[in-house]
């Protein structure tokens, strides 16, 4: 158990969650073109050169869904906060660990039932 109220909780965790939130939609947004589909324009572009422009648009499509599930697991994790049921393991109900949580606030099981 923690001695620290939801306030408390949400004043230390919802600000880094914004912050990283913020970065996340800057960087999904700076990188929006490298996701567009690559043009196969025989003159401009060689063999390798398209390959390895097919190569970058896989990358960075991996990335923007990383990126996607990490805002999701954010919004999650301040939806808890606004239903009170931030800190608490999803399986016990246990509180997760000031530990735990500063490594990363978006998790939803203590040690014990994650492992």
């Amino acid at each position: 158990m923690t001695d620290l109220t939801d306030k408390e909780l949400r004043a230390r965790y919802a600000p880094r969650l914004g912050a990283e939130a913020d970065a996340l939609r800057i960087a999904s947004e700076g990188s929006s073109e490298t996701r567009k589909p690559v043009e196969l324009d025989q003159q401009m572009v060689g063999r390798l050169s398209r390959m390895d422009a097919l190569q970058g648009q896989a990358l960075a499509r991996g990335l923007e869904a990383r990126r996607a599930g990490r805002l999701r697991a954010i919004d999650a994790a301040l939806m808890r906060m606004d239903a009170g049921e931030f800190g608490y393991c999803g399986d016990c109900g246990e509180f997760i660990g000031l530990g735990r949580l500063d490594a990363d606030p978006c998790v939803v099981r203590c040690v014990s039932c994650a492992g």
